[in-house]
């Protein structure tokens, strides 16, 4: 693919605050393999569409089914689309199965298409894609694997807190985004998004 293999990304998988969210007893390479086989059912009813948005934005399908499952659950935490309710906004700050970030104070984008849509999972990916430029334009001694693991945690946290590669995860949700997210990919990479 064009940004880097998802199975050559070292991780250390889900940290025990995601696993404890999950109600699971393990953590690392273990609880992604988990939940990722959990999620594979409701991934797989998109697998067309993931791979086809992949295929457009090189972009390992595998990468963008891991990030459905641990934004959205892949789908089973969205209301008509939306989630991460705001109190003090009044408003749902992420939209669809990759949980664009609407919030005019985080990612500020404005939702497109229907929340499972092509084009929503199109904008997901354009918005992952424009971290890797900033990644490999921030660290720029990083191999492609390394920009991408970078802009996979630039992707739940903004790229304005992704200083470096060695602390890639320290202002990530769960202290794990990016291994969380690669052990998934990898799970969902063996197993072609079948449980």
């Amino acid at each position: 693919m064009t940004y880097g293999g998802i199975v050559v990304i070292t991780d250390s998988g889900a940290s025990w605050h995601t696993a404890e969210h999950y109600k699971l007893t393990c953590q690392g390479v273990d609880a992604c393999r988990t939940i990722a086989k959990t999620h594979s059912e409701r991934i797989r009813n998109y697998k067309t569409e993931i791979e086809g948005v992949g295929r457009i934005y090189g972009i390992e399908s595998t990468l963008t089914a891991a990030i459905s499952s641990r934004e959205s659950r892949a789908r089973y935490v969205v209301h008509d689309g939306w989630e991460d309710w705001n109190p003090s906004r009044q408003a749902y700050n992420a939209w669809g199965l990759m949980q664009v970030d609407v919030n005019p104070n985080g990612g500020g984008h404005t939702a497109r298409g229907e929340w499972d849509s092509v084009e929503h999972l199109c904008q997901a990916t354009e918005i992952l894609v424009y971290f890797i430029d900033q990644i490999r334009k921030k660290i720029s001694d990083l191999s492609k694997e390394q920009q991408l693991k970078g802009a996979i945690a630039a992707y739940n946290a903004g790229d304005r807190k992704v200083h470096s590669y060695a602390k890639v995860e320290e202002n990530t949700t769960g202290i794990d985004y990016s291994d969380d997210g690669v052990g998934r990919a990898e799970w969902y990479e063996h197993n072609r998004f079948n449980g």
